[in-house]
């Protein structure tokens, strides 16, 4: 059979394709968090790491001043999303975690974070952890998604 079909029946393309298009999608990753660090740390918002800083992963973290506006900015990247944009993420007991945790994440593939999501225990500091963005665009359209939904309730004055 493998001669026939090769070593893989399900085929290296998917594999290969994965390792050439990597670089570029870790780079818009990394590009959407700096601009979501810069944007939030203009807004008065404490970030983690701050724009300018080195990075080591593509993890943005993100300080709200209350539970309810932490629910609001995960519900916001949620309909930001391409995949389940209908669906209403709440904060929900989780195993392993001694607070209700809330997770965003509309992706293509379930559990990839790389292609935008976010999440966060309910507890102080209010800490949104932000990942991924598989293109900037995305990452644009989210942020603007969230900022709008952060000044319709009252979080932010522009």
């Amino acid at each position: 059979m493998g001669r026939e079909v090769g070593s893989y029946a399900a085929s290296y393309l998917p594999f290969f394709q994965g390792l050439f298009m990597a670089p570029h999608i870790v780079g818009q990753a990394l590009k959407g968090a700096v601009l979501v660090a810069r944007v939030f740390e203009i807004l008065g918002y404490e970030v983690l790491p701050n724009w300018k800083e080195d990075r080591s992963d593509i993890i943005q973290c993100i300080r709200f001043n209350s539970d309810k506006e932490l629910i609001a900015f995960c519900q916001a990247i949620q309909g930001a999303s391409p995949v389940d944009s209908h669906v209403t993420p709440y904060p929900w007991d989780m195993p392993g975690y001694s607070h209700q945790v809330i997770m965003a994440a509309g992706t293509f593939i379930q559990g990839a974070s790389i292609e935008l999501s976010a999440d966060a225990p309910i507890k102080a500091p209010y800490t949104a952890y932000l990942q991924g963005g598989l293109t900037f665009a995305h990452v644009k359209y989210a942020l603007t998604s969230a900022i709008s939904k952060l000044c319709e309730q009252g979080f932010i004055a522009l």
